[in-house]
């Protein structure tokens, strides 16, 4: 269902739009593939990240500090589901594509007008939710509950393929949104419930045919098992991508059995990892452990930020993680080495730093029979939400959860599924600019008790977008996080994108189930 403003304004641009969607759709399917490359097009965002680099920065600046203030709703499109909408939408040639569990919708950006909406056959799969979508000359890609992957014609959202990506029997899922480098599509899954090794898997987005799957914990019957044991260390999020060292980053997720480190003794490699992969072949360049031996589900699944900078008066190419385990990293992403490692997030589970950089876990705070009280809980320091680099400040803001929780452990648990238990004592989100030099926290932004759901977004023009626990979408003065705007559109479940067309910036969020578009007023 479509929501318009009864503005004549509106009325007459969705006219003069319907006339556009039907030039953009005679376009070559090349033209998507020049969009692309072309990652700073301000009428475009192509990729979950919007480029590579992971950094959600937009280089428009019609919106200010000092208009922001101004905004008004251009249009909103409701899905009709009960799910919300965690997705990031992306945008070519003034489509915009968005995607829940089991379905995908094709929208027109300019009036949300439905182009078509793609619903996938009932399964038995884990909906826990649905990152985004990719595309590639005339299709678009989405994975499913049930760990297929879907190729659907740009157009008309009719199916090109189908293929399996894991085999959902044995417990596997996705929610991933795939990443295209050149000719590799590359997804992931999900699986905590049984041990499963983890892996990442590279498809020919022409055919569906698989060109690589990359384990970061080896497969039943491998030699010599790296990982002491552990399984796990799925790579559920949307990695990013260095193309003059034609390096892949991905984080990976816990160990399993989760939280049960007696079976698993050693430091787990590649869980709670950063890795870096060679994209054409699926070999490993290098690897950080974000979080040793993690018995507490600490996924280091979160963005690498990828960062062009000096660091200690020289210049470095750097990568930049705020991992669920509340500490905040900064590594050499040519090397892996670590420059940096500092707490972003209330952590008391660690006495130190070692000399990798990686902090080191505390005996006391091991999940037990009586219980211990730990920070970050079970859903980290940060998690899924993306965060943004602002290149001009040089601060990493950054979705926080201040929260405790109780982990419990007893050895009759079970070997499978999650073999203690954590409940959460308390829990306090908040926006937090982190100096990428120093790890100083250089301002600090309240979002409300719970665990915040929302992205963020900056921009050029010295804004960030991201949204609180209460239901609102905000503006903020990025040099201070102060809030200069706010809007109440209902839970903020995803990360905010920005794109201008026909002169005229929007900034897109959802809220619950339905999206919305912001802009300026037009003045006539």
């Amino acid at each position: 269902m479509t929501t318009c403003t009864t503005s004549w304004r509106i009325c007459r641009r969705s006219v003069s739009a319907a006339l556009q969607r039907c030039a953009a759709w005679a376009l070559s399917s090349l033209a998507i593939v020049g969009v692309l490359a072309a990652q700073d097009a301000k009428d475009s965002w192509t990729t979950y990240h919007g480029d590579y680099s992971g950094r959600r920065h937009s280089s428009l600046t019609q919106m200010t500090p000092a208009n922001v203030h101004q905004l008004t709703l251009a249009w909103a499109f409701a899905t009709g589901q009960t799910q919300s909408i965690k997705a990031t939408p992306i945008l070519a040639n003034g489509v915009i594509y968005i995607s829940a569990p089991d379905h995908a919708w094709a929208i027109d950006a300019r009036s949300a007008h439905q182009l078509w909406h793609y619903t996938y056959p009932a399964n038995e799969g884990f909906h826990i939710g649905h990152r985004g979508m990719a595309i590639y000359n005339d299709s678009v890609f989405l994975t499913t509950p049930d760990s297929h992957l879907i190729a659907l014609d740009a157009k008309d959202g009719k199916v090109k393929w189908n293929v399996t990506i894991a085999d959902a029997k044995k417990g596997y899922w996705s929610t991933n949104a795939p990443l295209l480098i050149r000719d590799h599509l590359l997804v992931g899954v999900s699986g905590d419930f049984d041990n499963l090794p983890g892996i990442l898997t590279s498809v020919d987005p022409e055919t569906g045919k698989t060109q690589w799957t990359f384990y970061s914990t080896p497969p039943p019957g491998t030699a010599g098992n790296p990982s002491d044991g552990a399984t796990g260390g799925q790579m559920w999020m949307t990695g990013t991508y260095d193309p003059e060292s034609n390096l892949l980053f991905v984080g990976t997720g816990n160990p399993t059995p989760v939280l049960n480190g007696p079976v698993r003794a050693g430091d787990n490699r590649w869980t709670d990892s950063i890795l870096a992969l060679n994209p054409d072949t699926g070999r490993l360049a290098w690897g950080f452990q974000a979080t040793r031996h993690d018995t507490h589900d600490w996924d280091a699944a979160e963005v690498p930020v990828l960062v062009d900078g000096s660091f200690n008066g020289t210049p470095a190419k750097l990568l930049m993680q705020a991992s669920r385990n509340g500490y905040f990293y900064v590594l050499d992403r040519t090397t892996g080495r670590s420059l940096l490692t500092t707490t972003f997030a209330t952590a008391n589970w660690a006495t130190g730093i070692d000399q990798d950089g990686r902090p080191i876990p505390n005996p006391a705070k091991e999940p037990a029979r009586d219980g211990r009280l730990v920070a970050p809980d079970e859903s980290g320091g940060t998690n899924y939400r993306s965060p943004s680099f602002d290149p001009k400040t040089g601060v990493l803001v950054v979705s926080a959860h201040d929260a405790y929780g109780i982990y419990f452990f007893r050895s009759d648990h079970g070997a499978y599924g999650w073999a203690g238990a954590d409940y959460g004592v308390f829990g306090k989100s908040i926006l937090r600019a982190i100096d990428y030099q120093t790890g100083k926290i250089r301002w600090s932004h309240d979002l409300g008790e719970g665990a915040s759901a929302a992205g963020v977004l900056t921009t050029e023009s010295g804004l960030t977008f991201t949204g609180d626990t209460a239901g609102n979408v905000i503006a903020l003065r990025t040099s201070d996080g102060a809030t200069l705007w706010h809007s109440g559109i209902g839970r903020v479940g995803n990360s905010p994108i920005t794109y201008e067309l026909d002169g005229r910036q929007y900034m897109l969020v959802a809220g619950g189930a339905s999206l919305y578009a912001f802009a300026l007023p037009e003045h006539r």
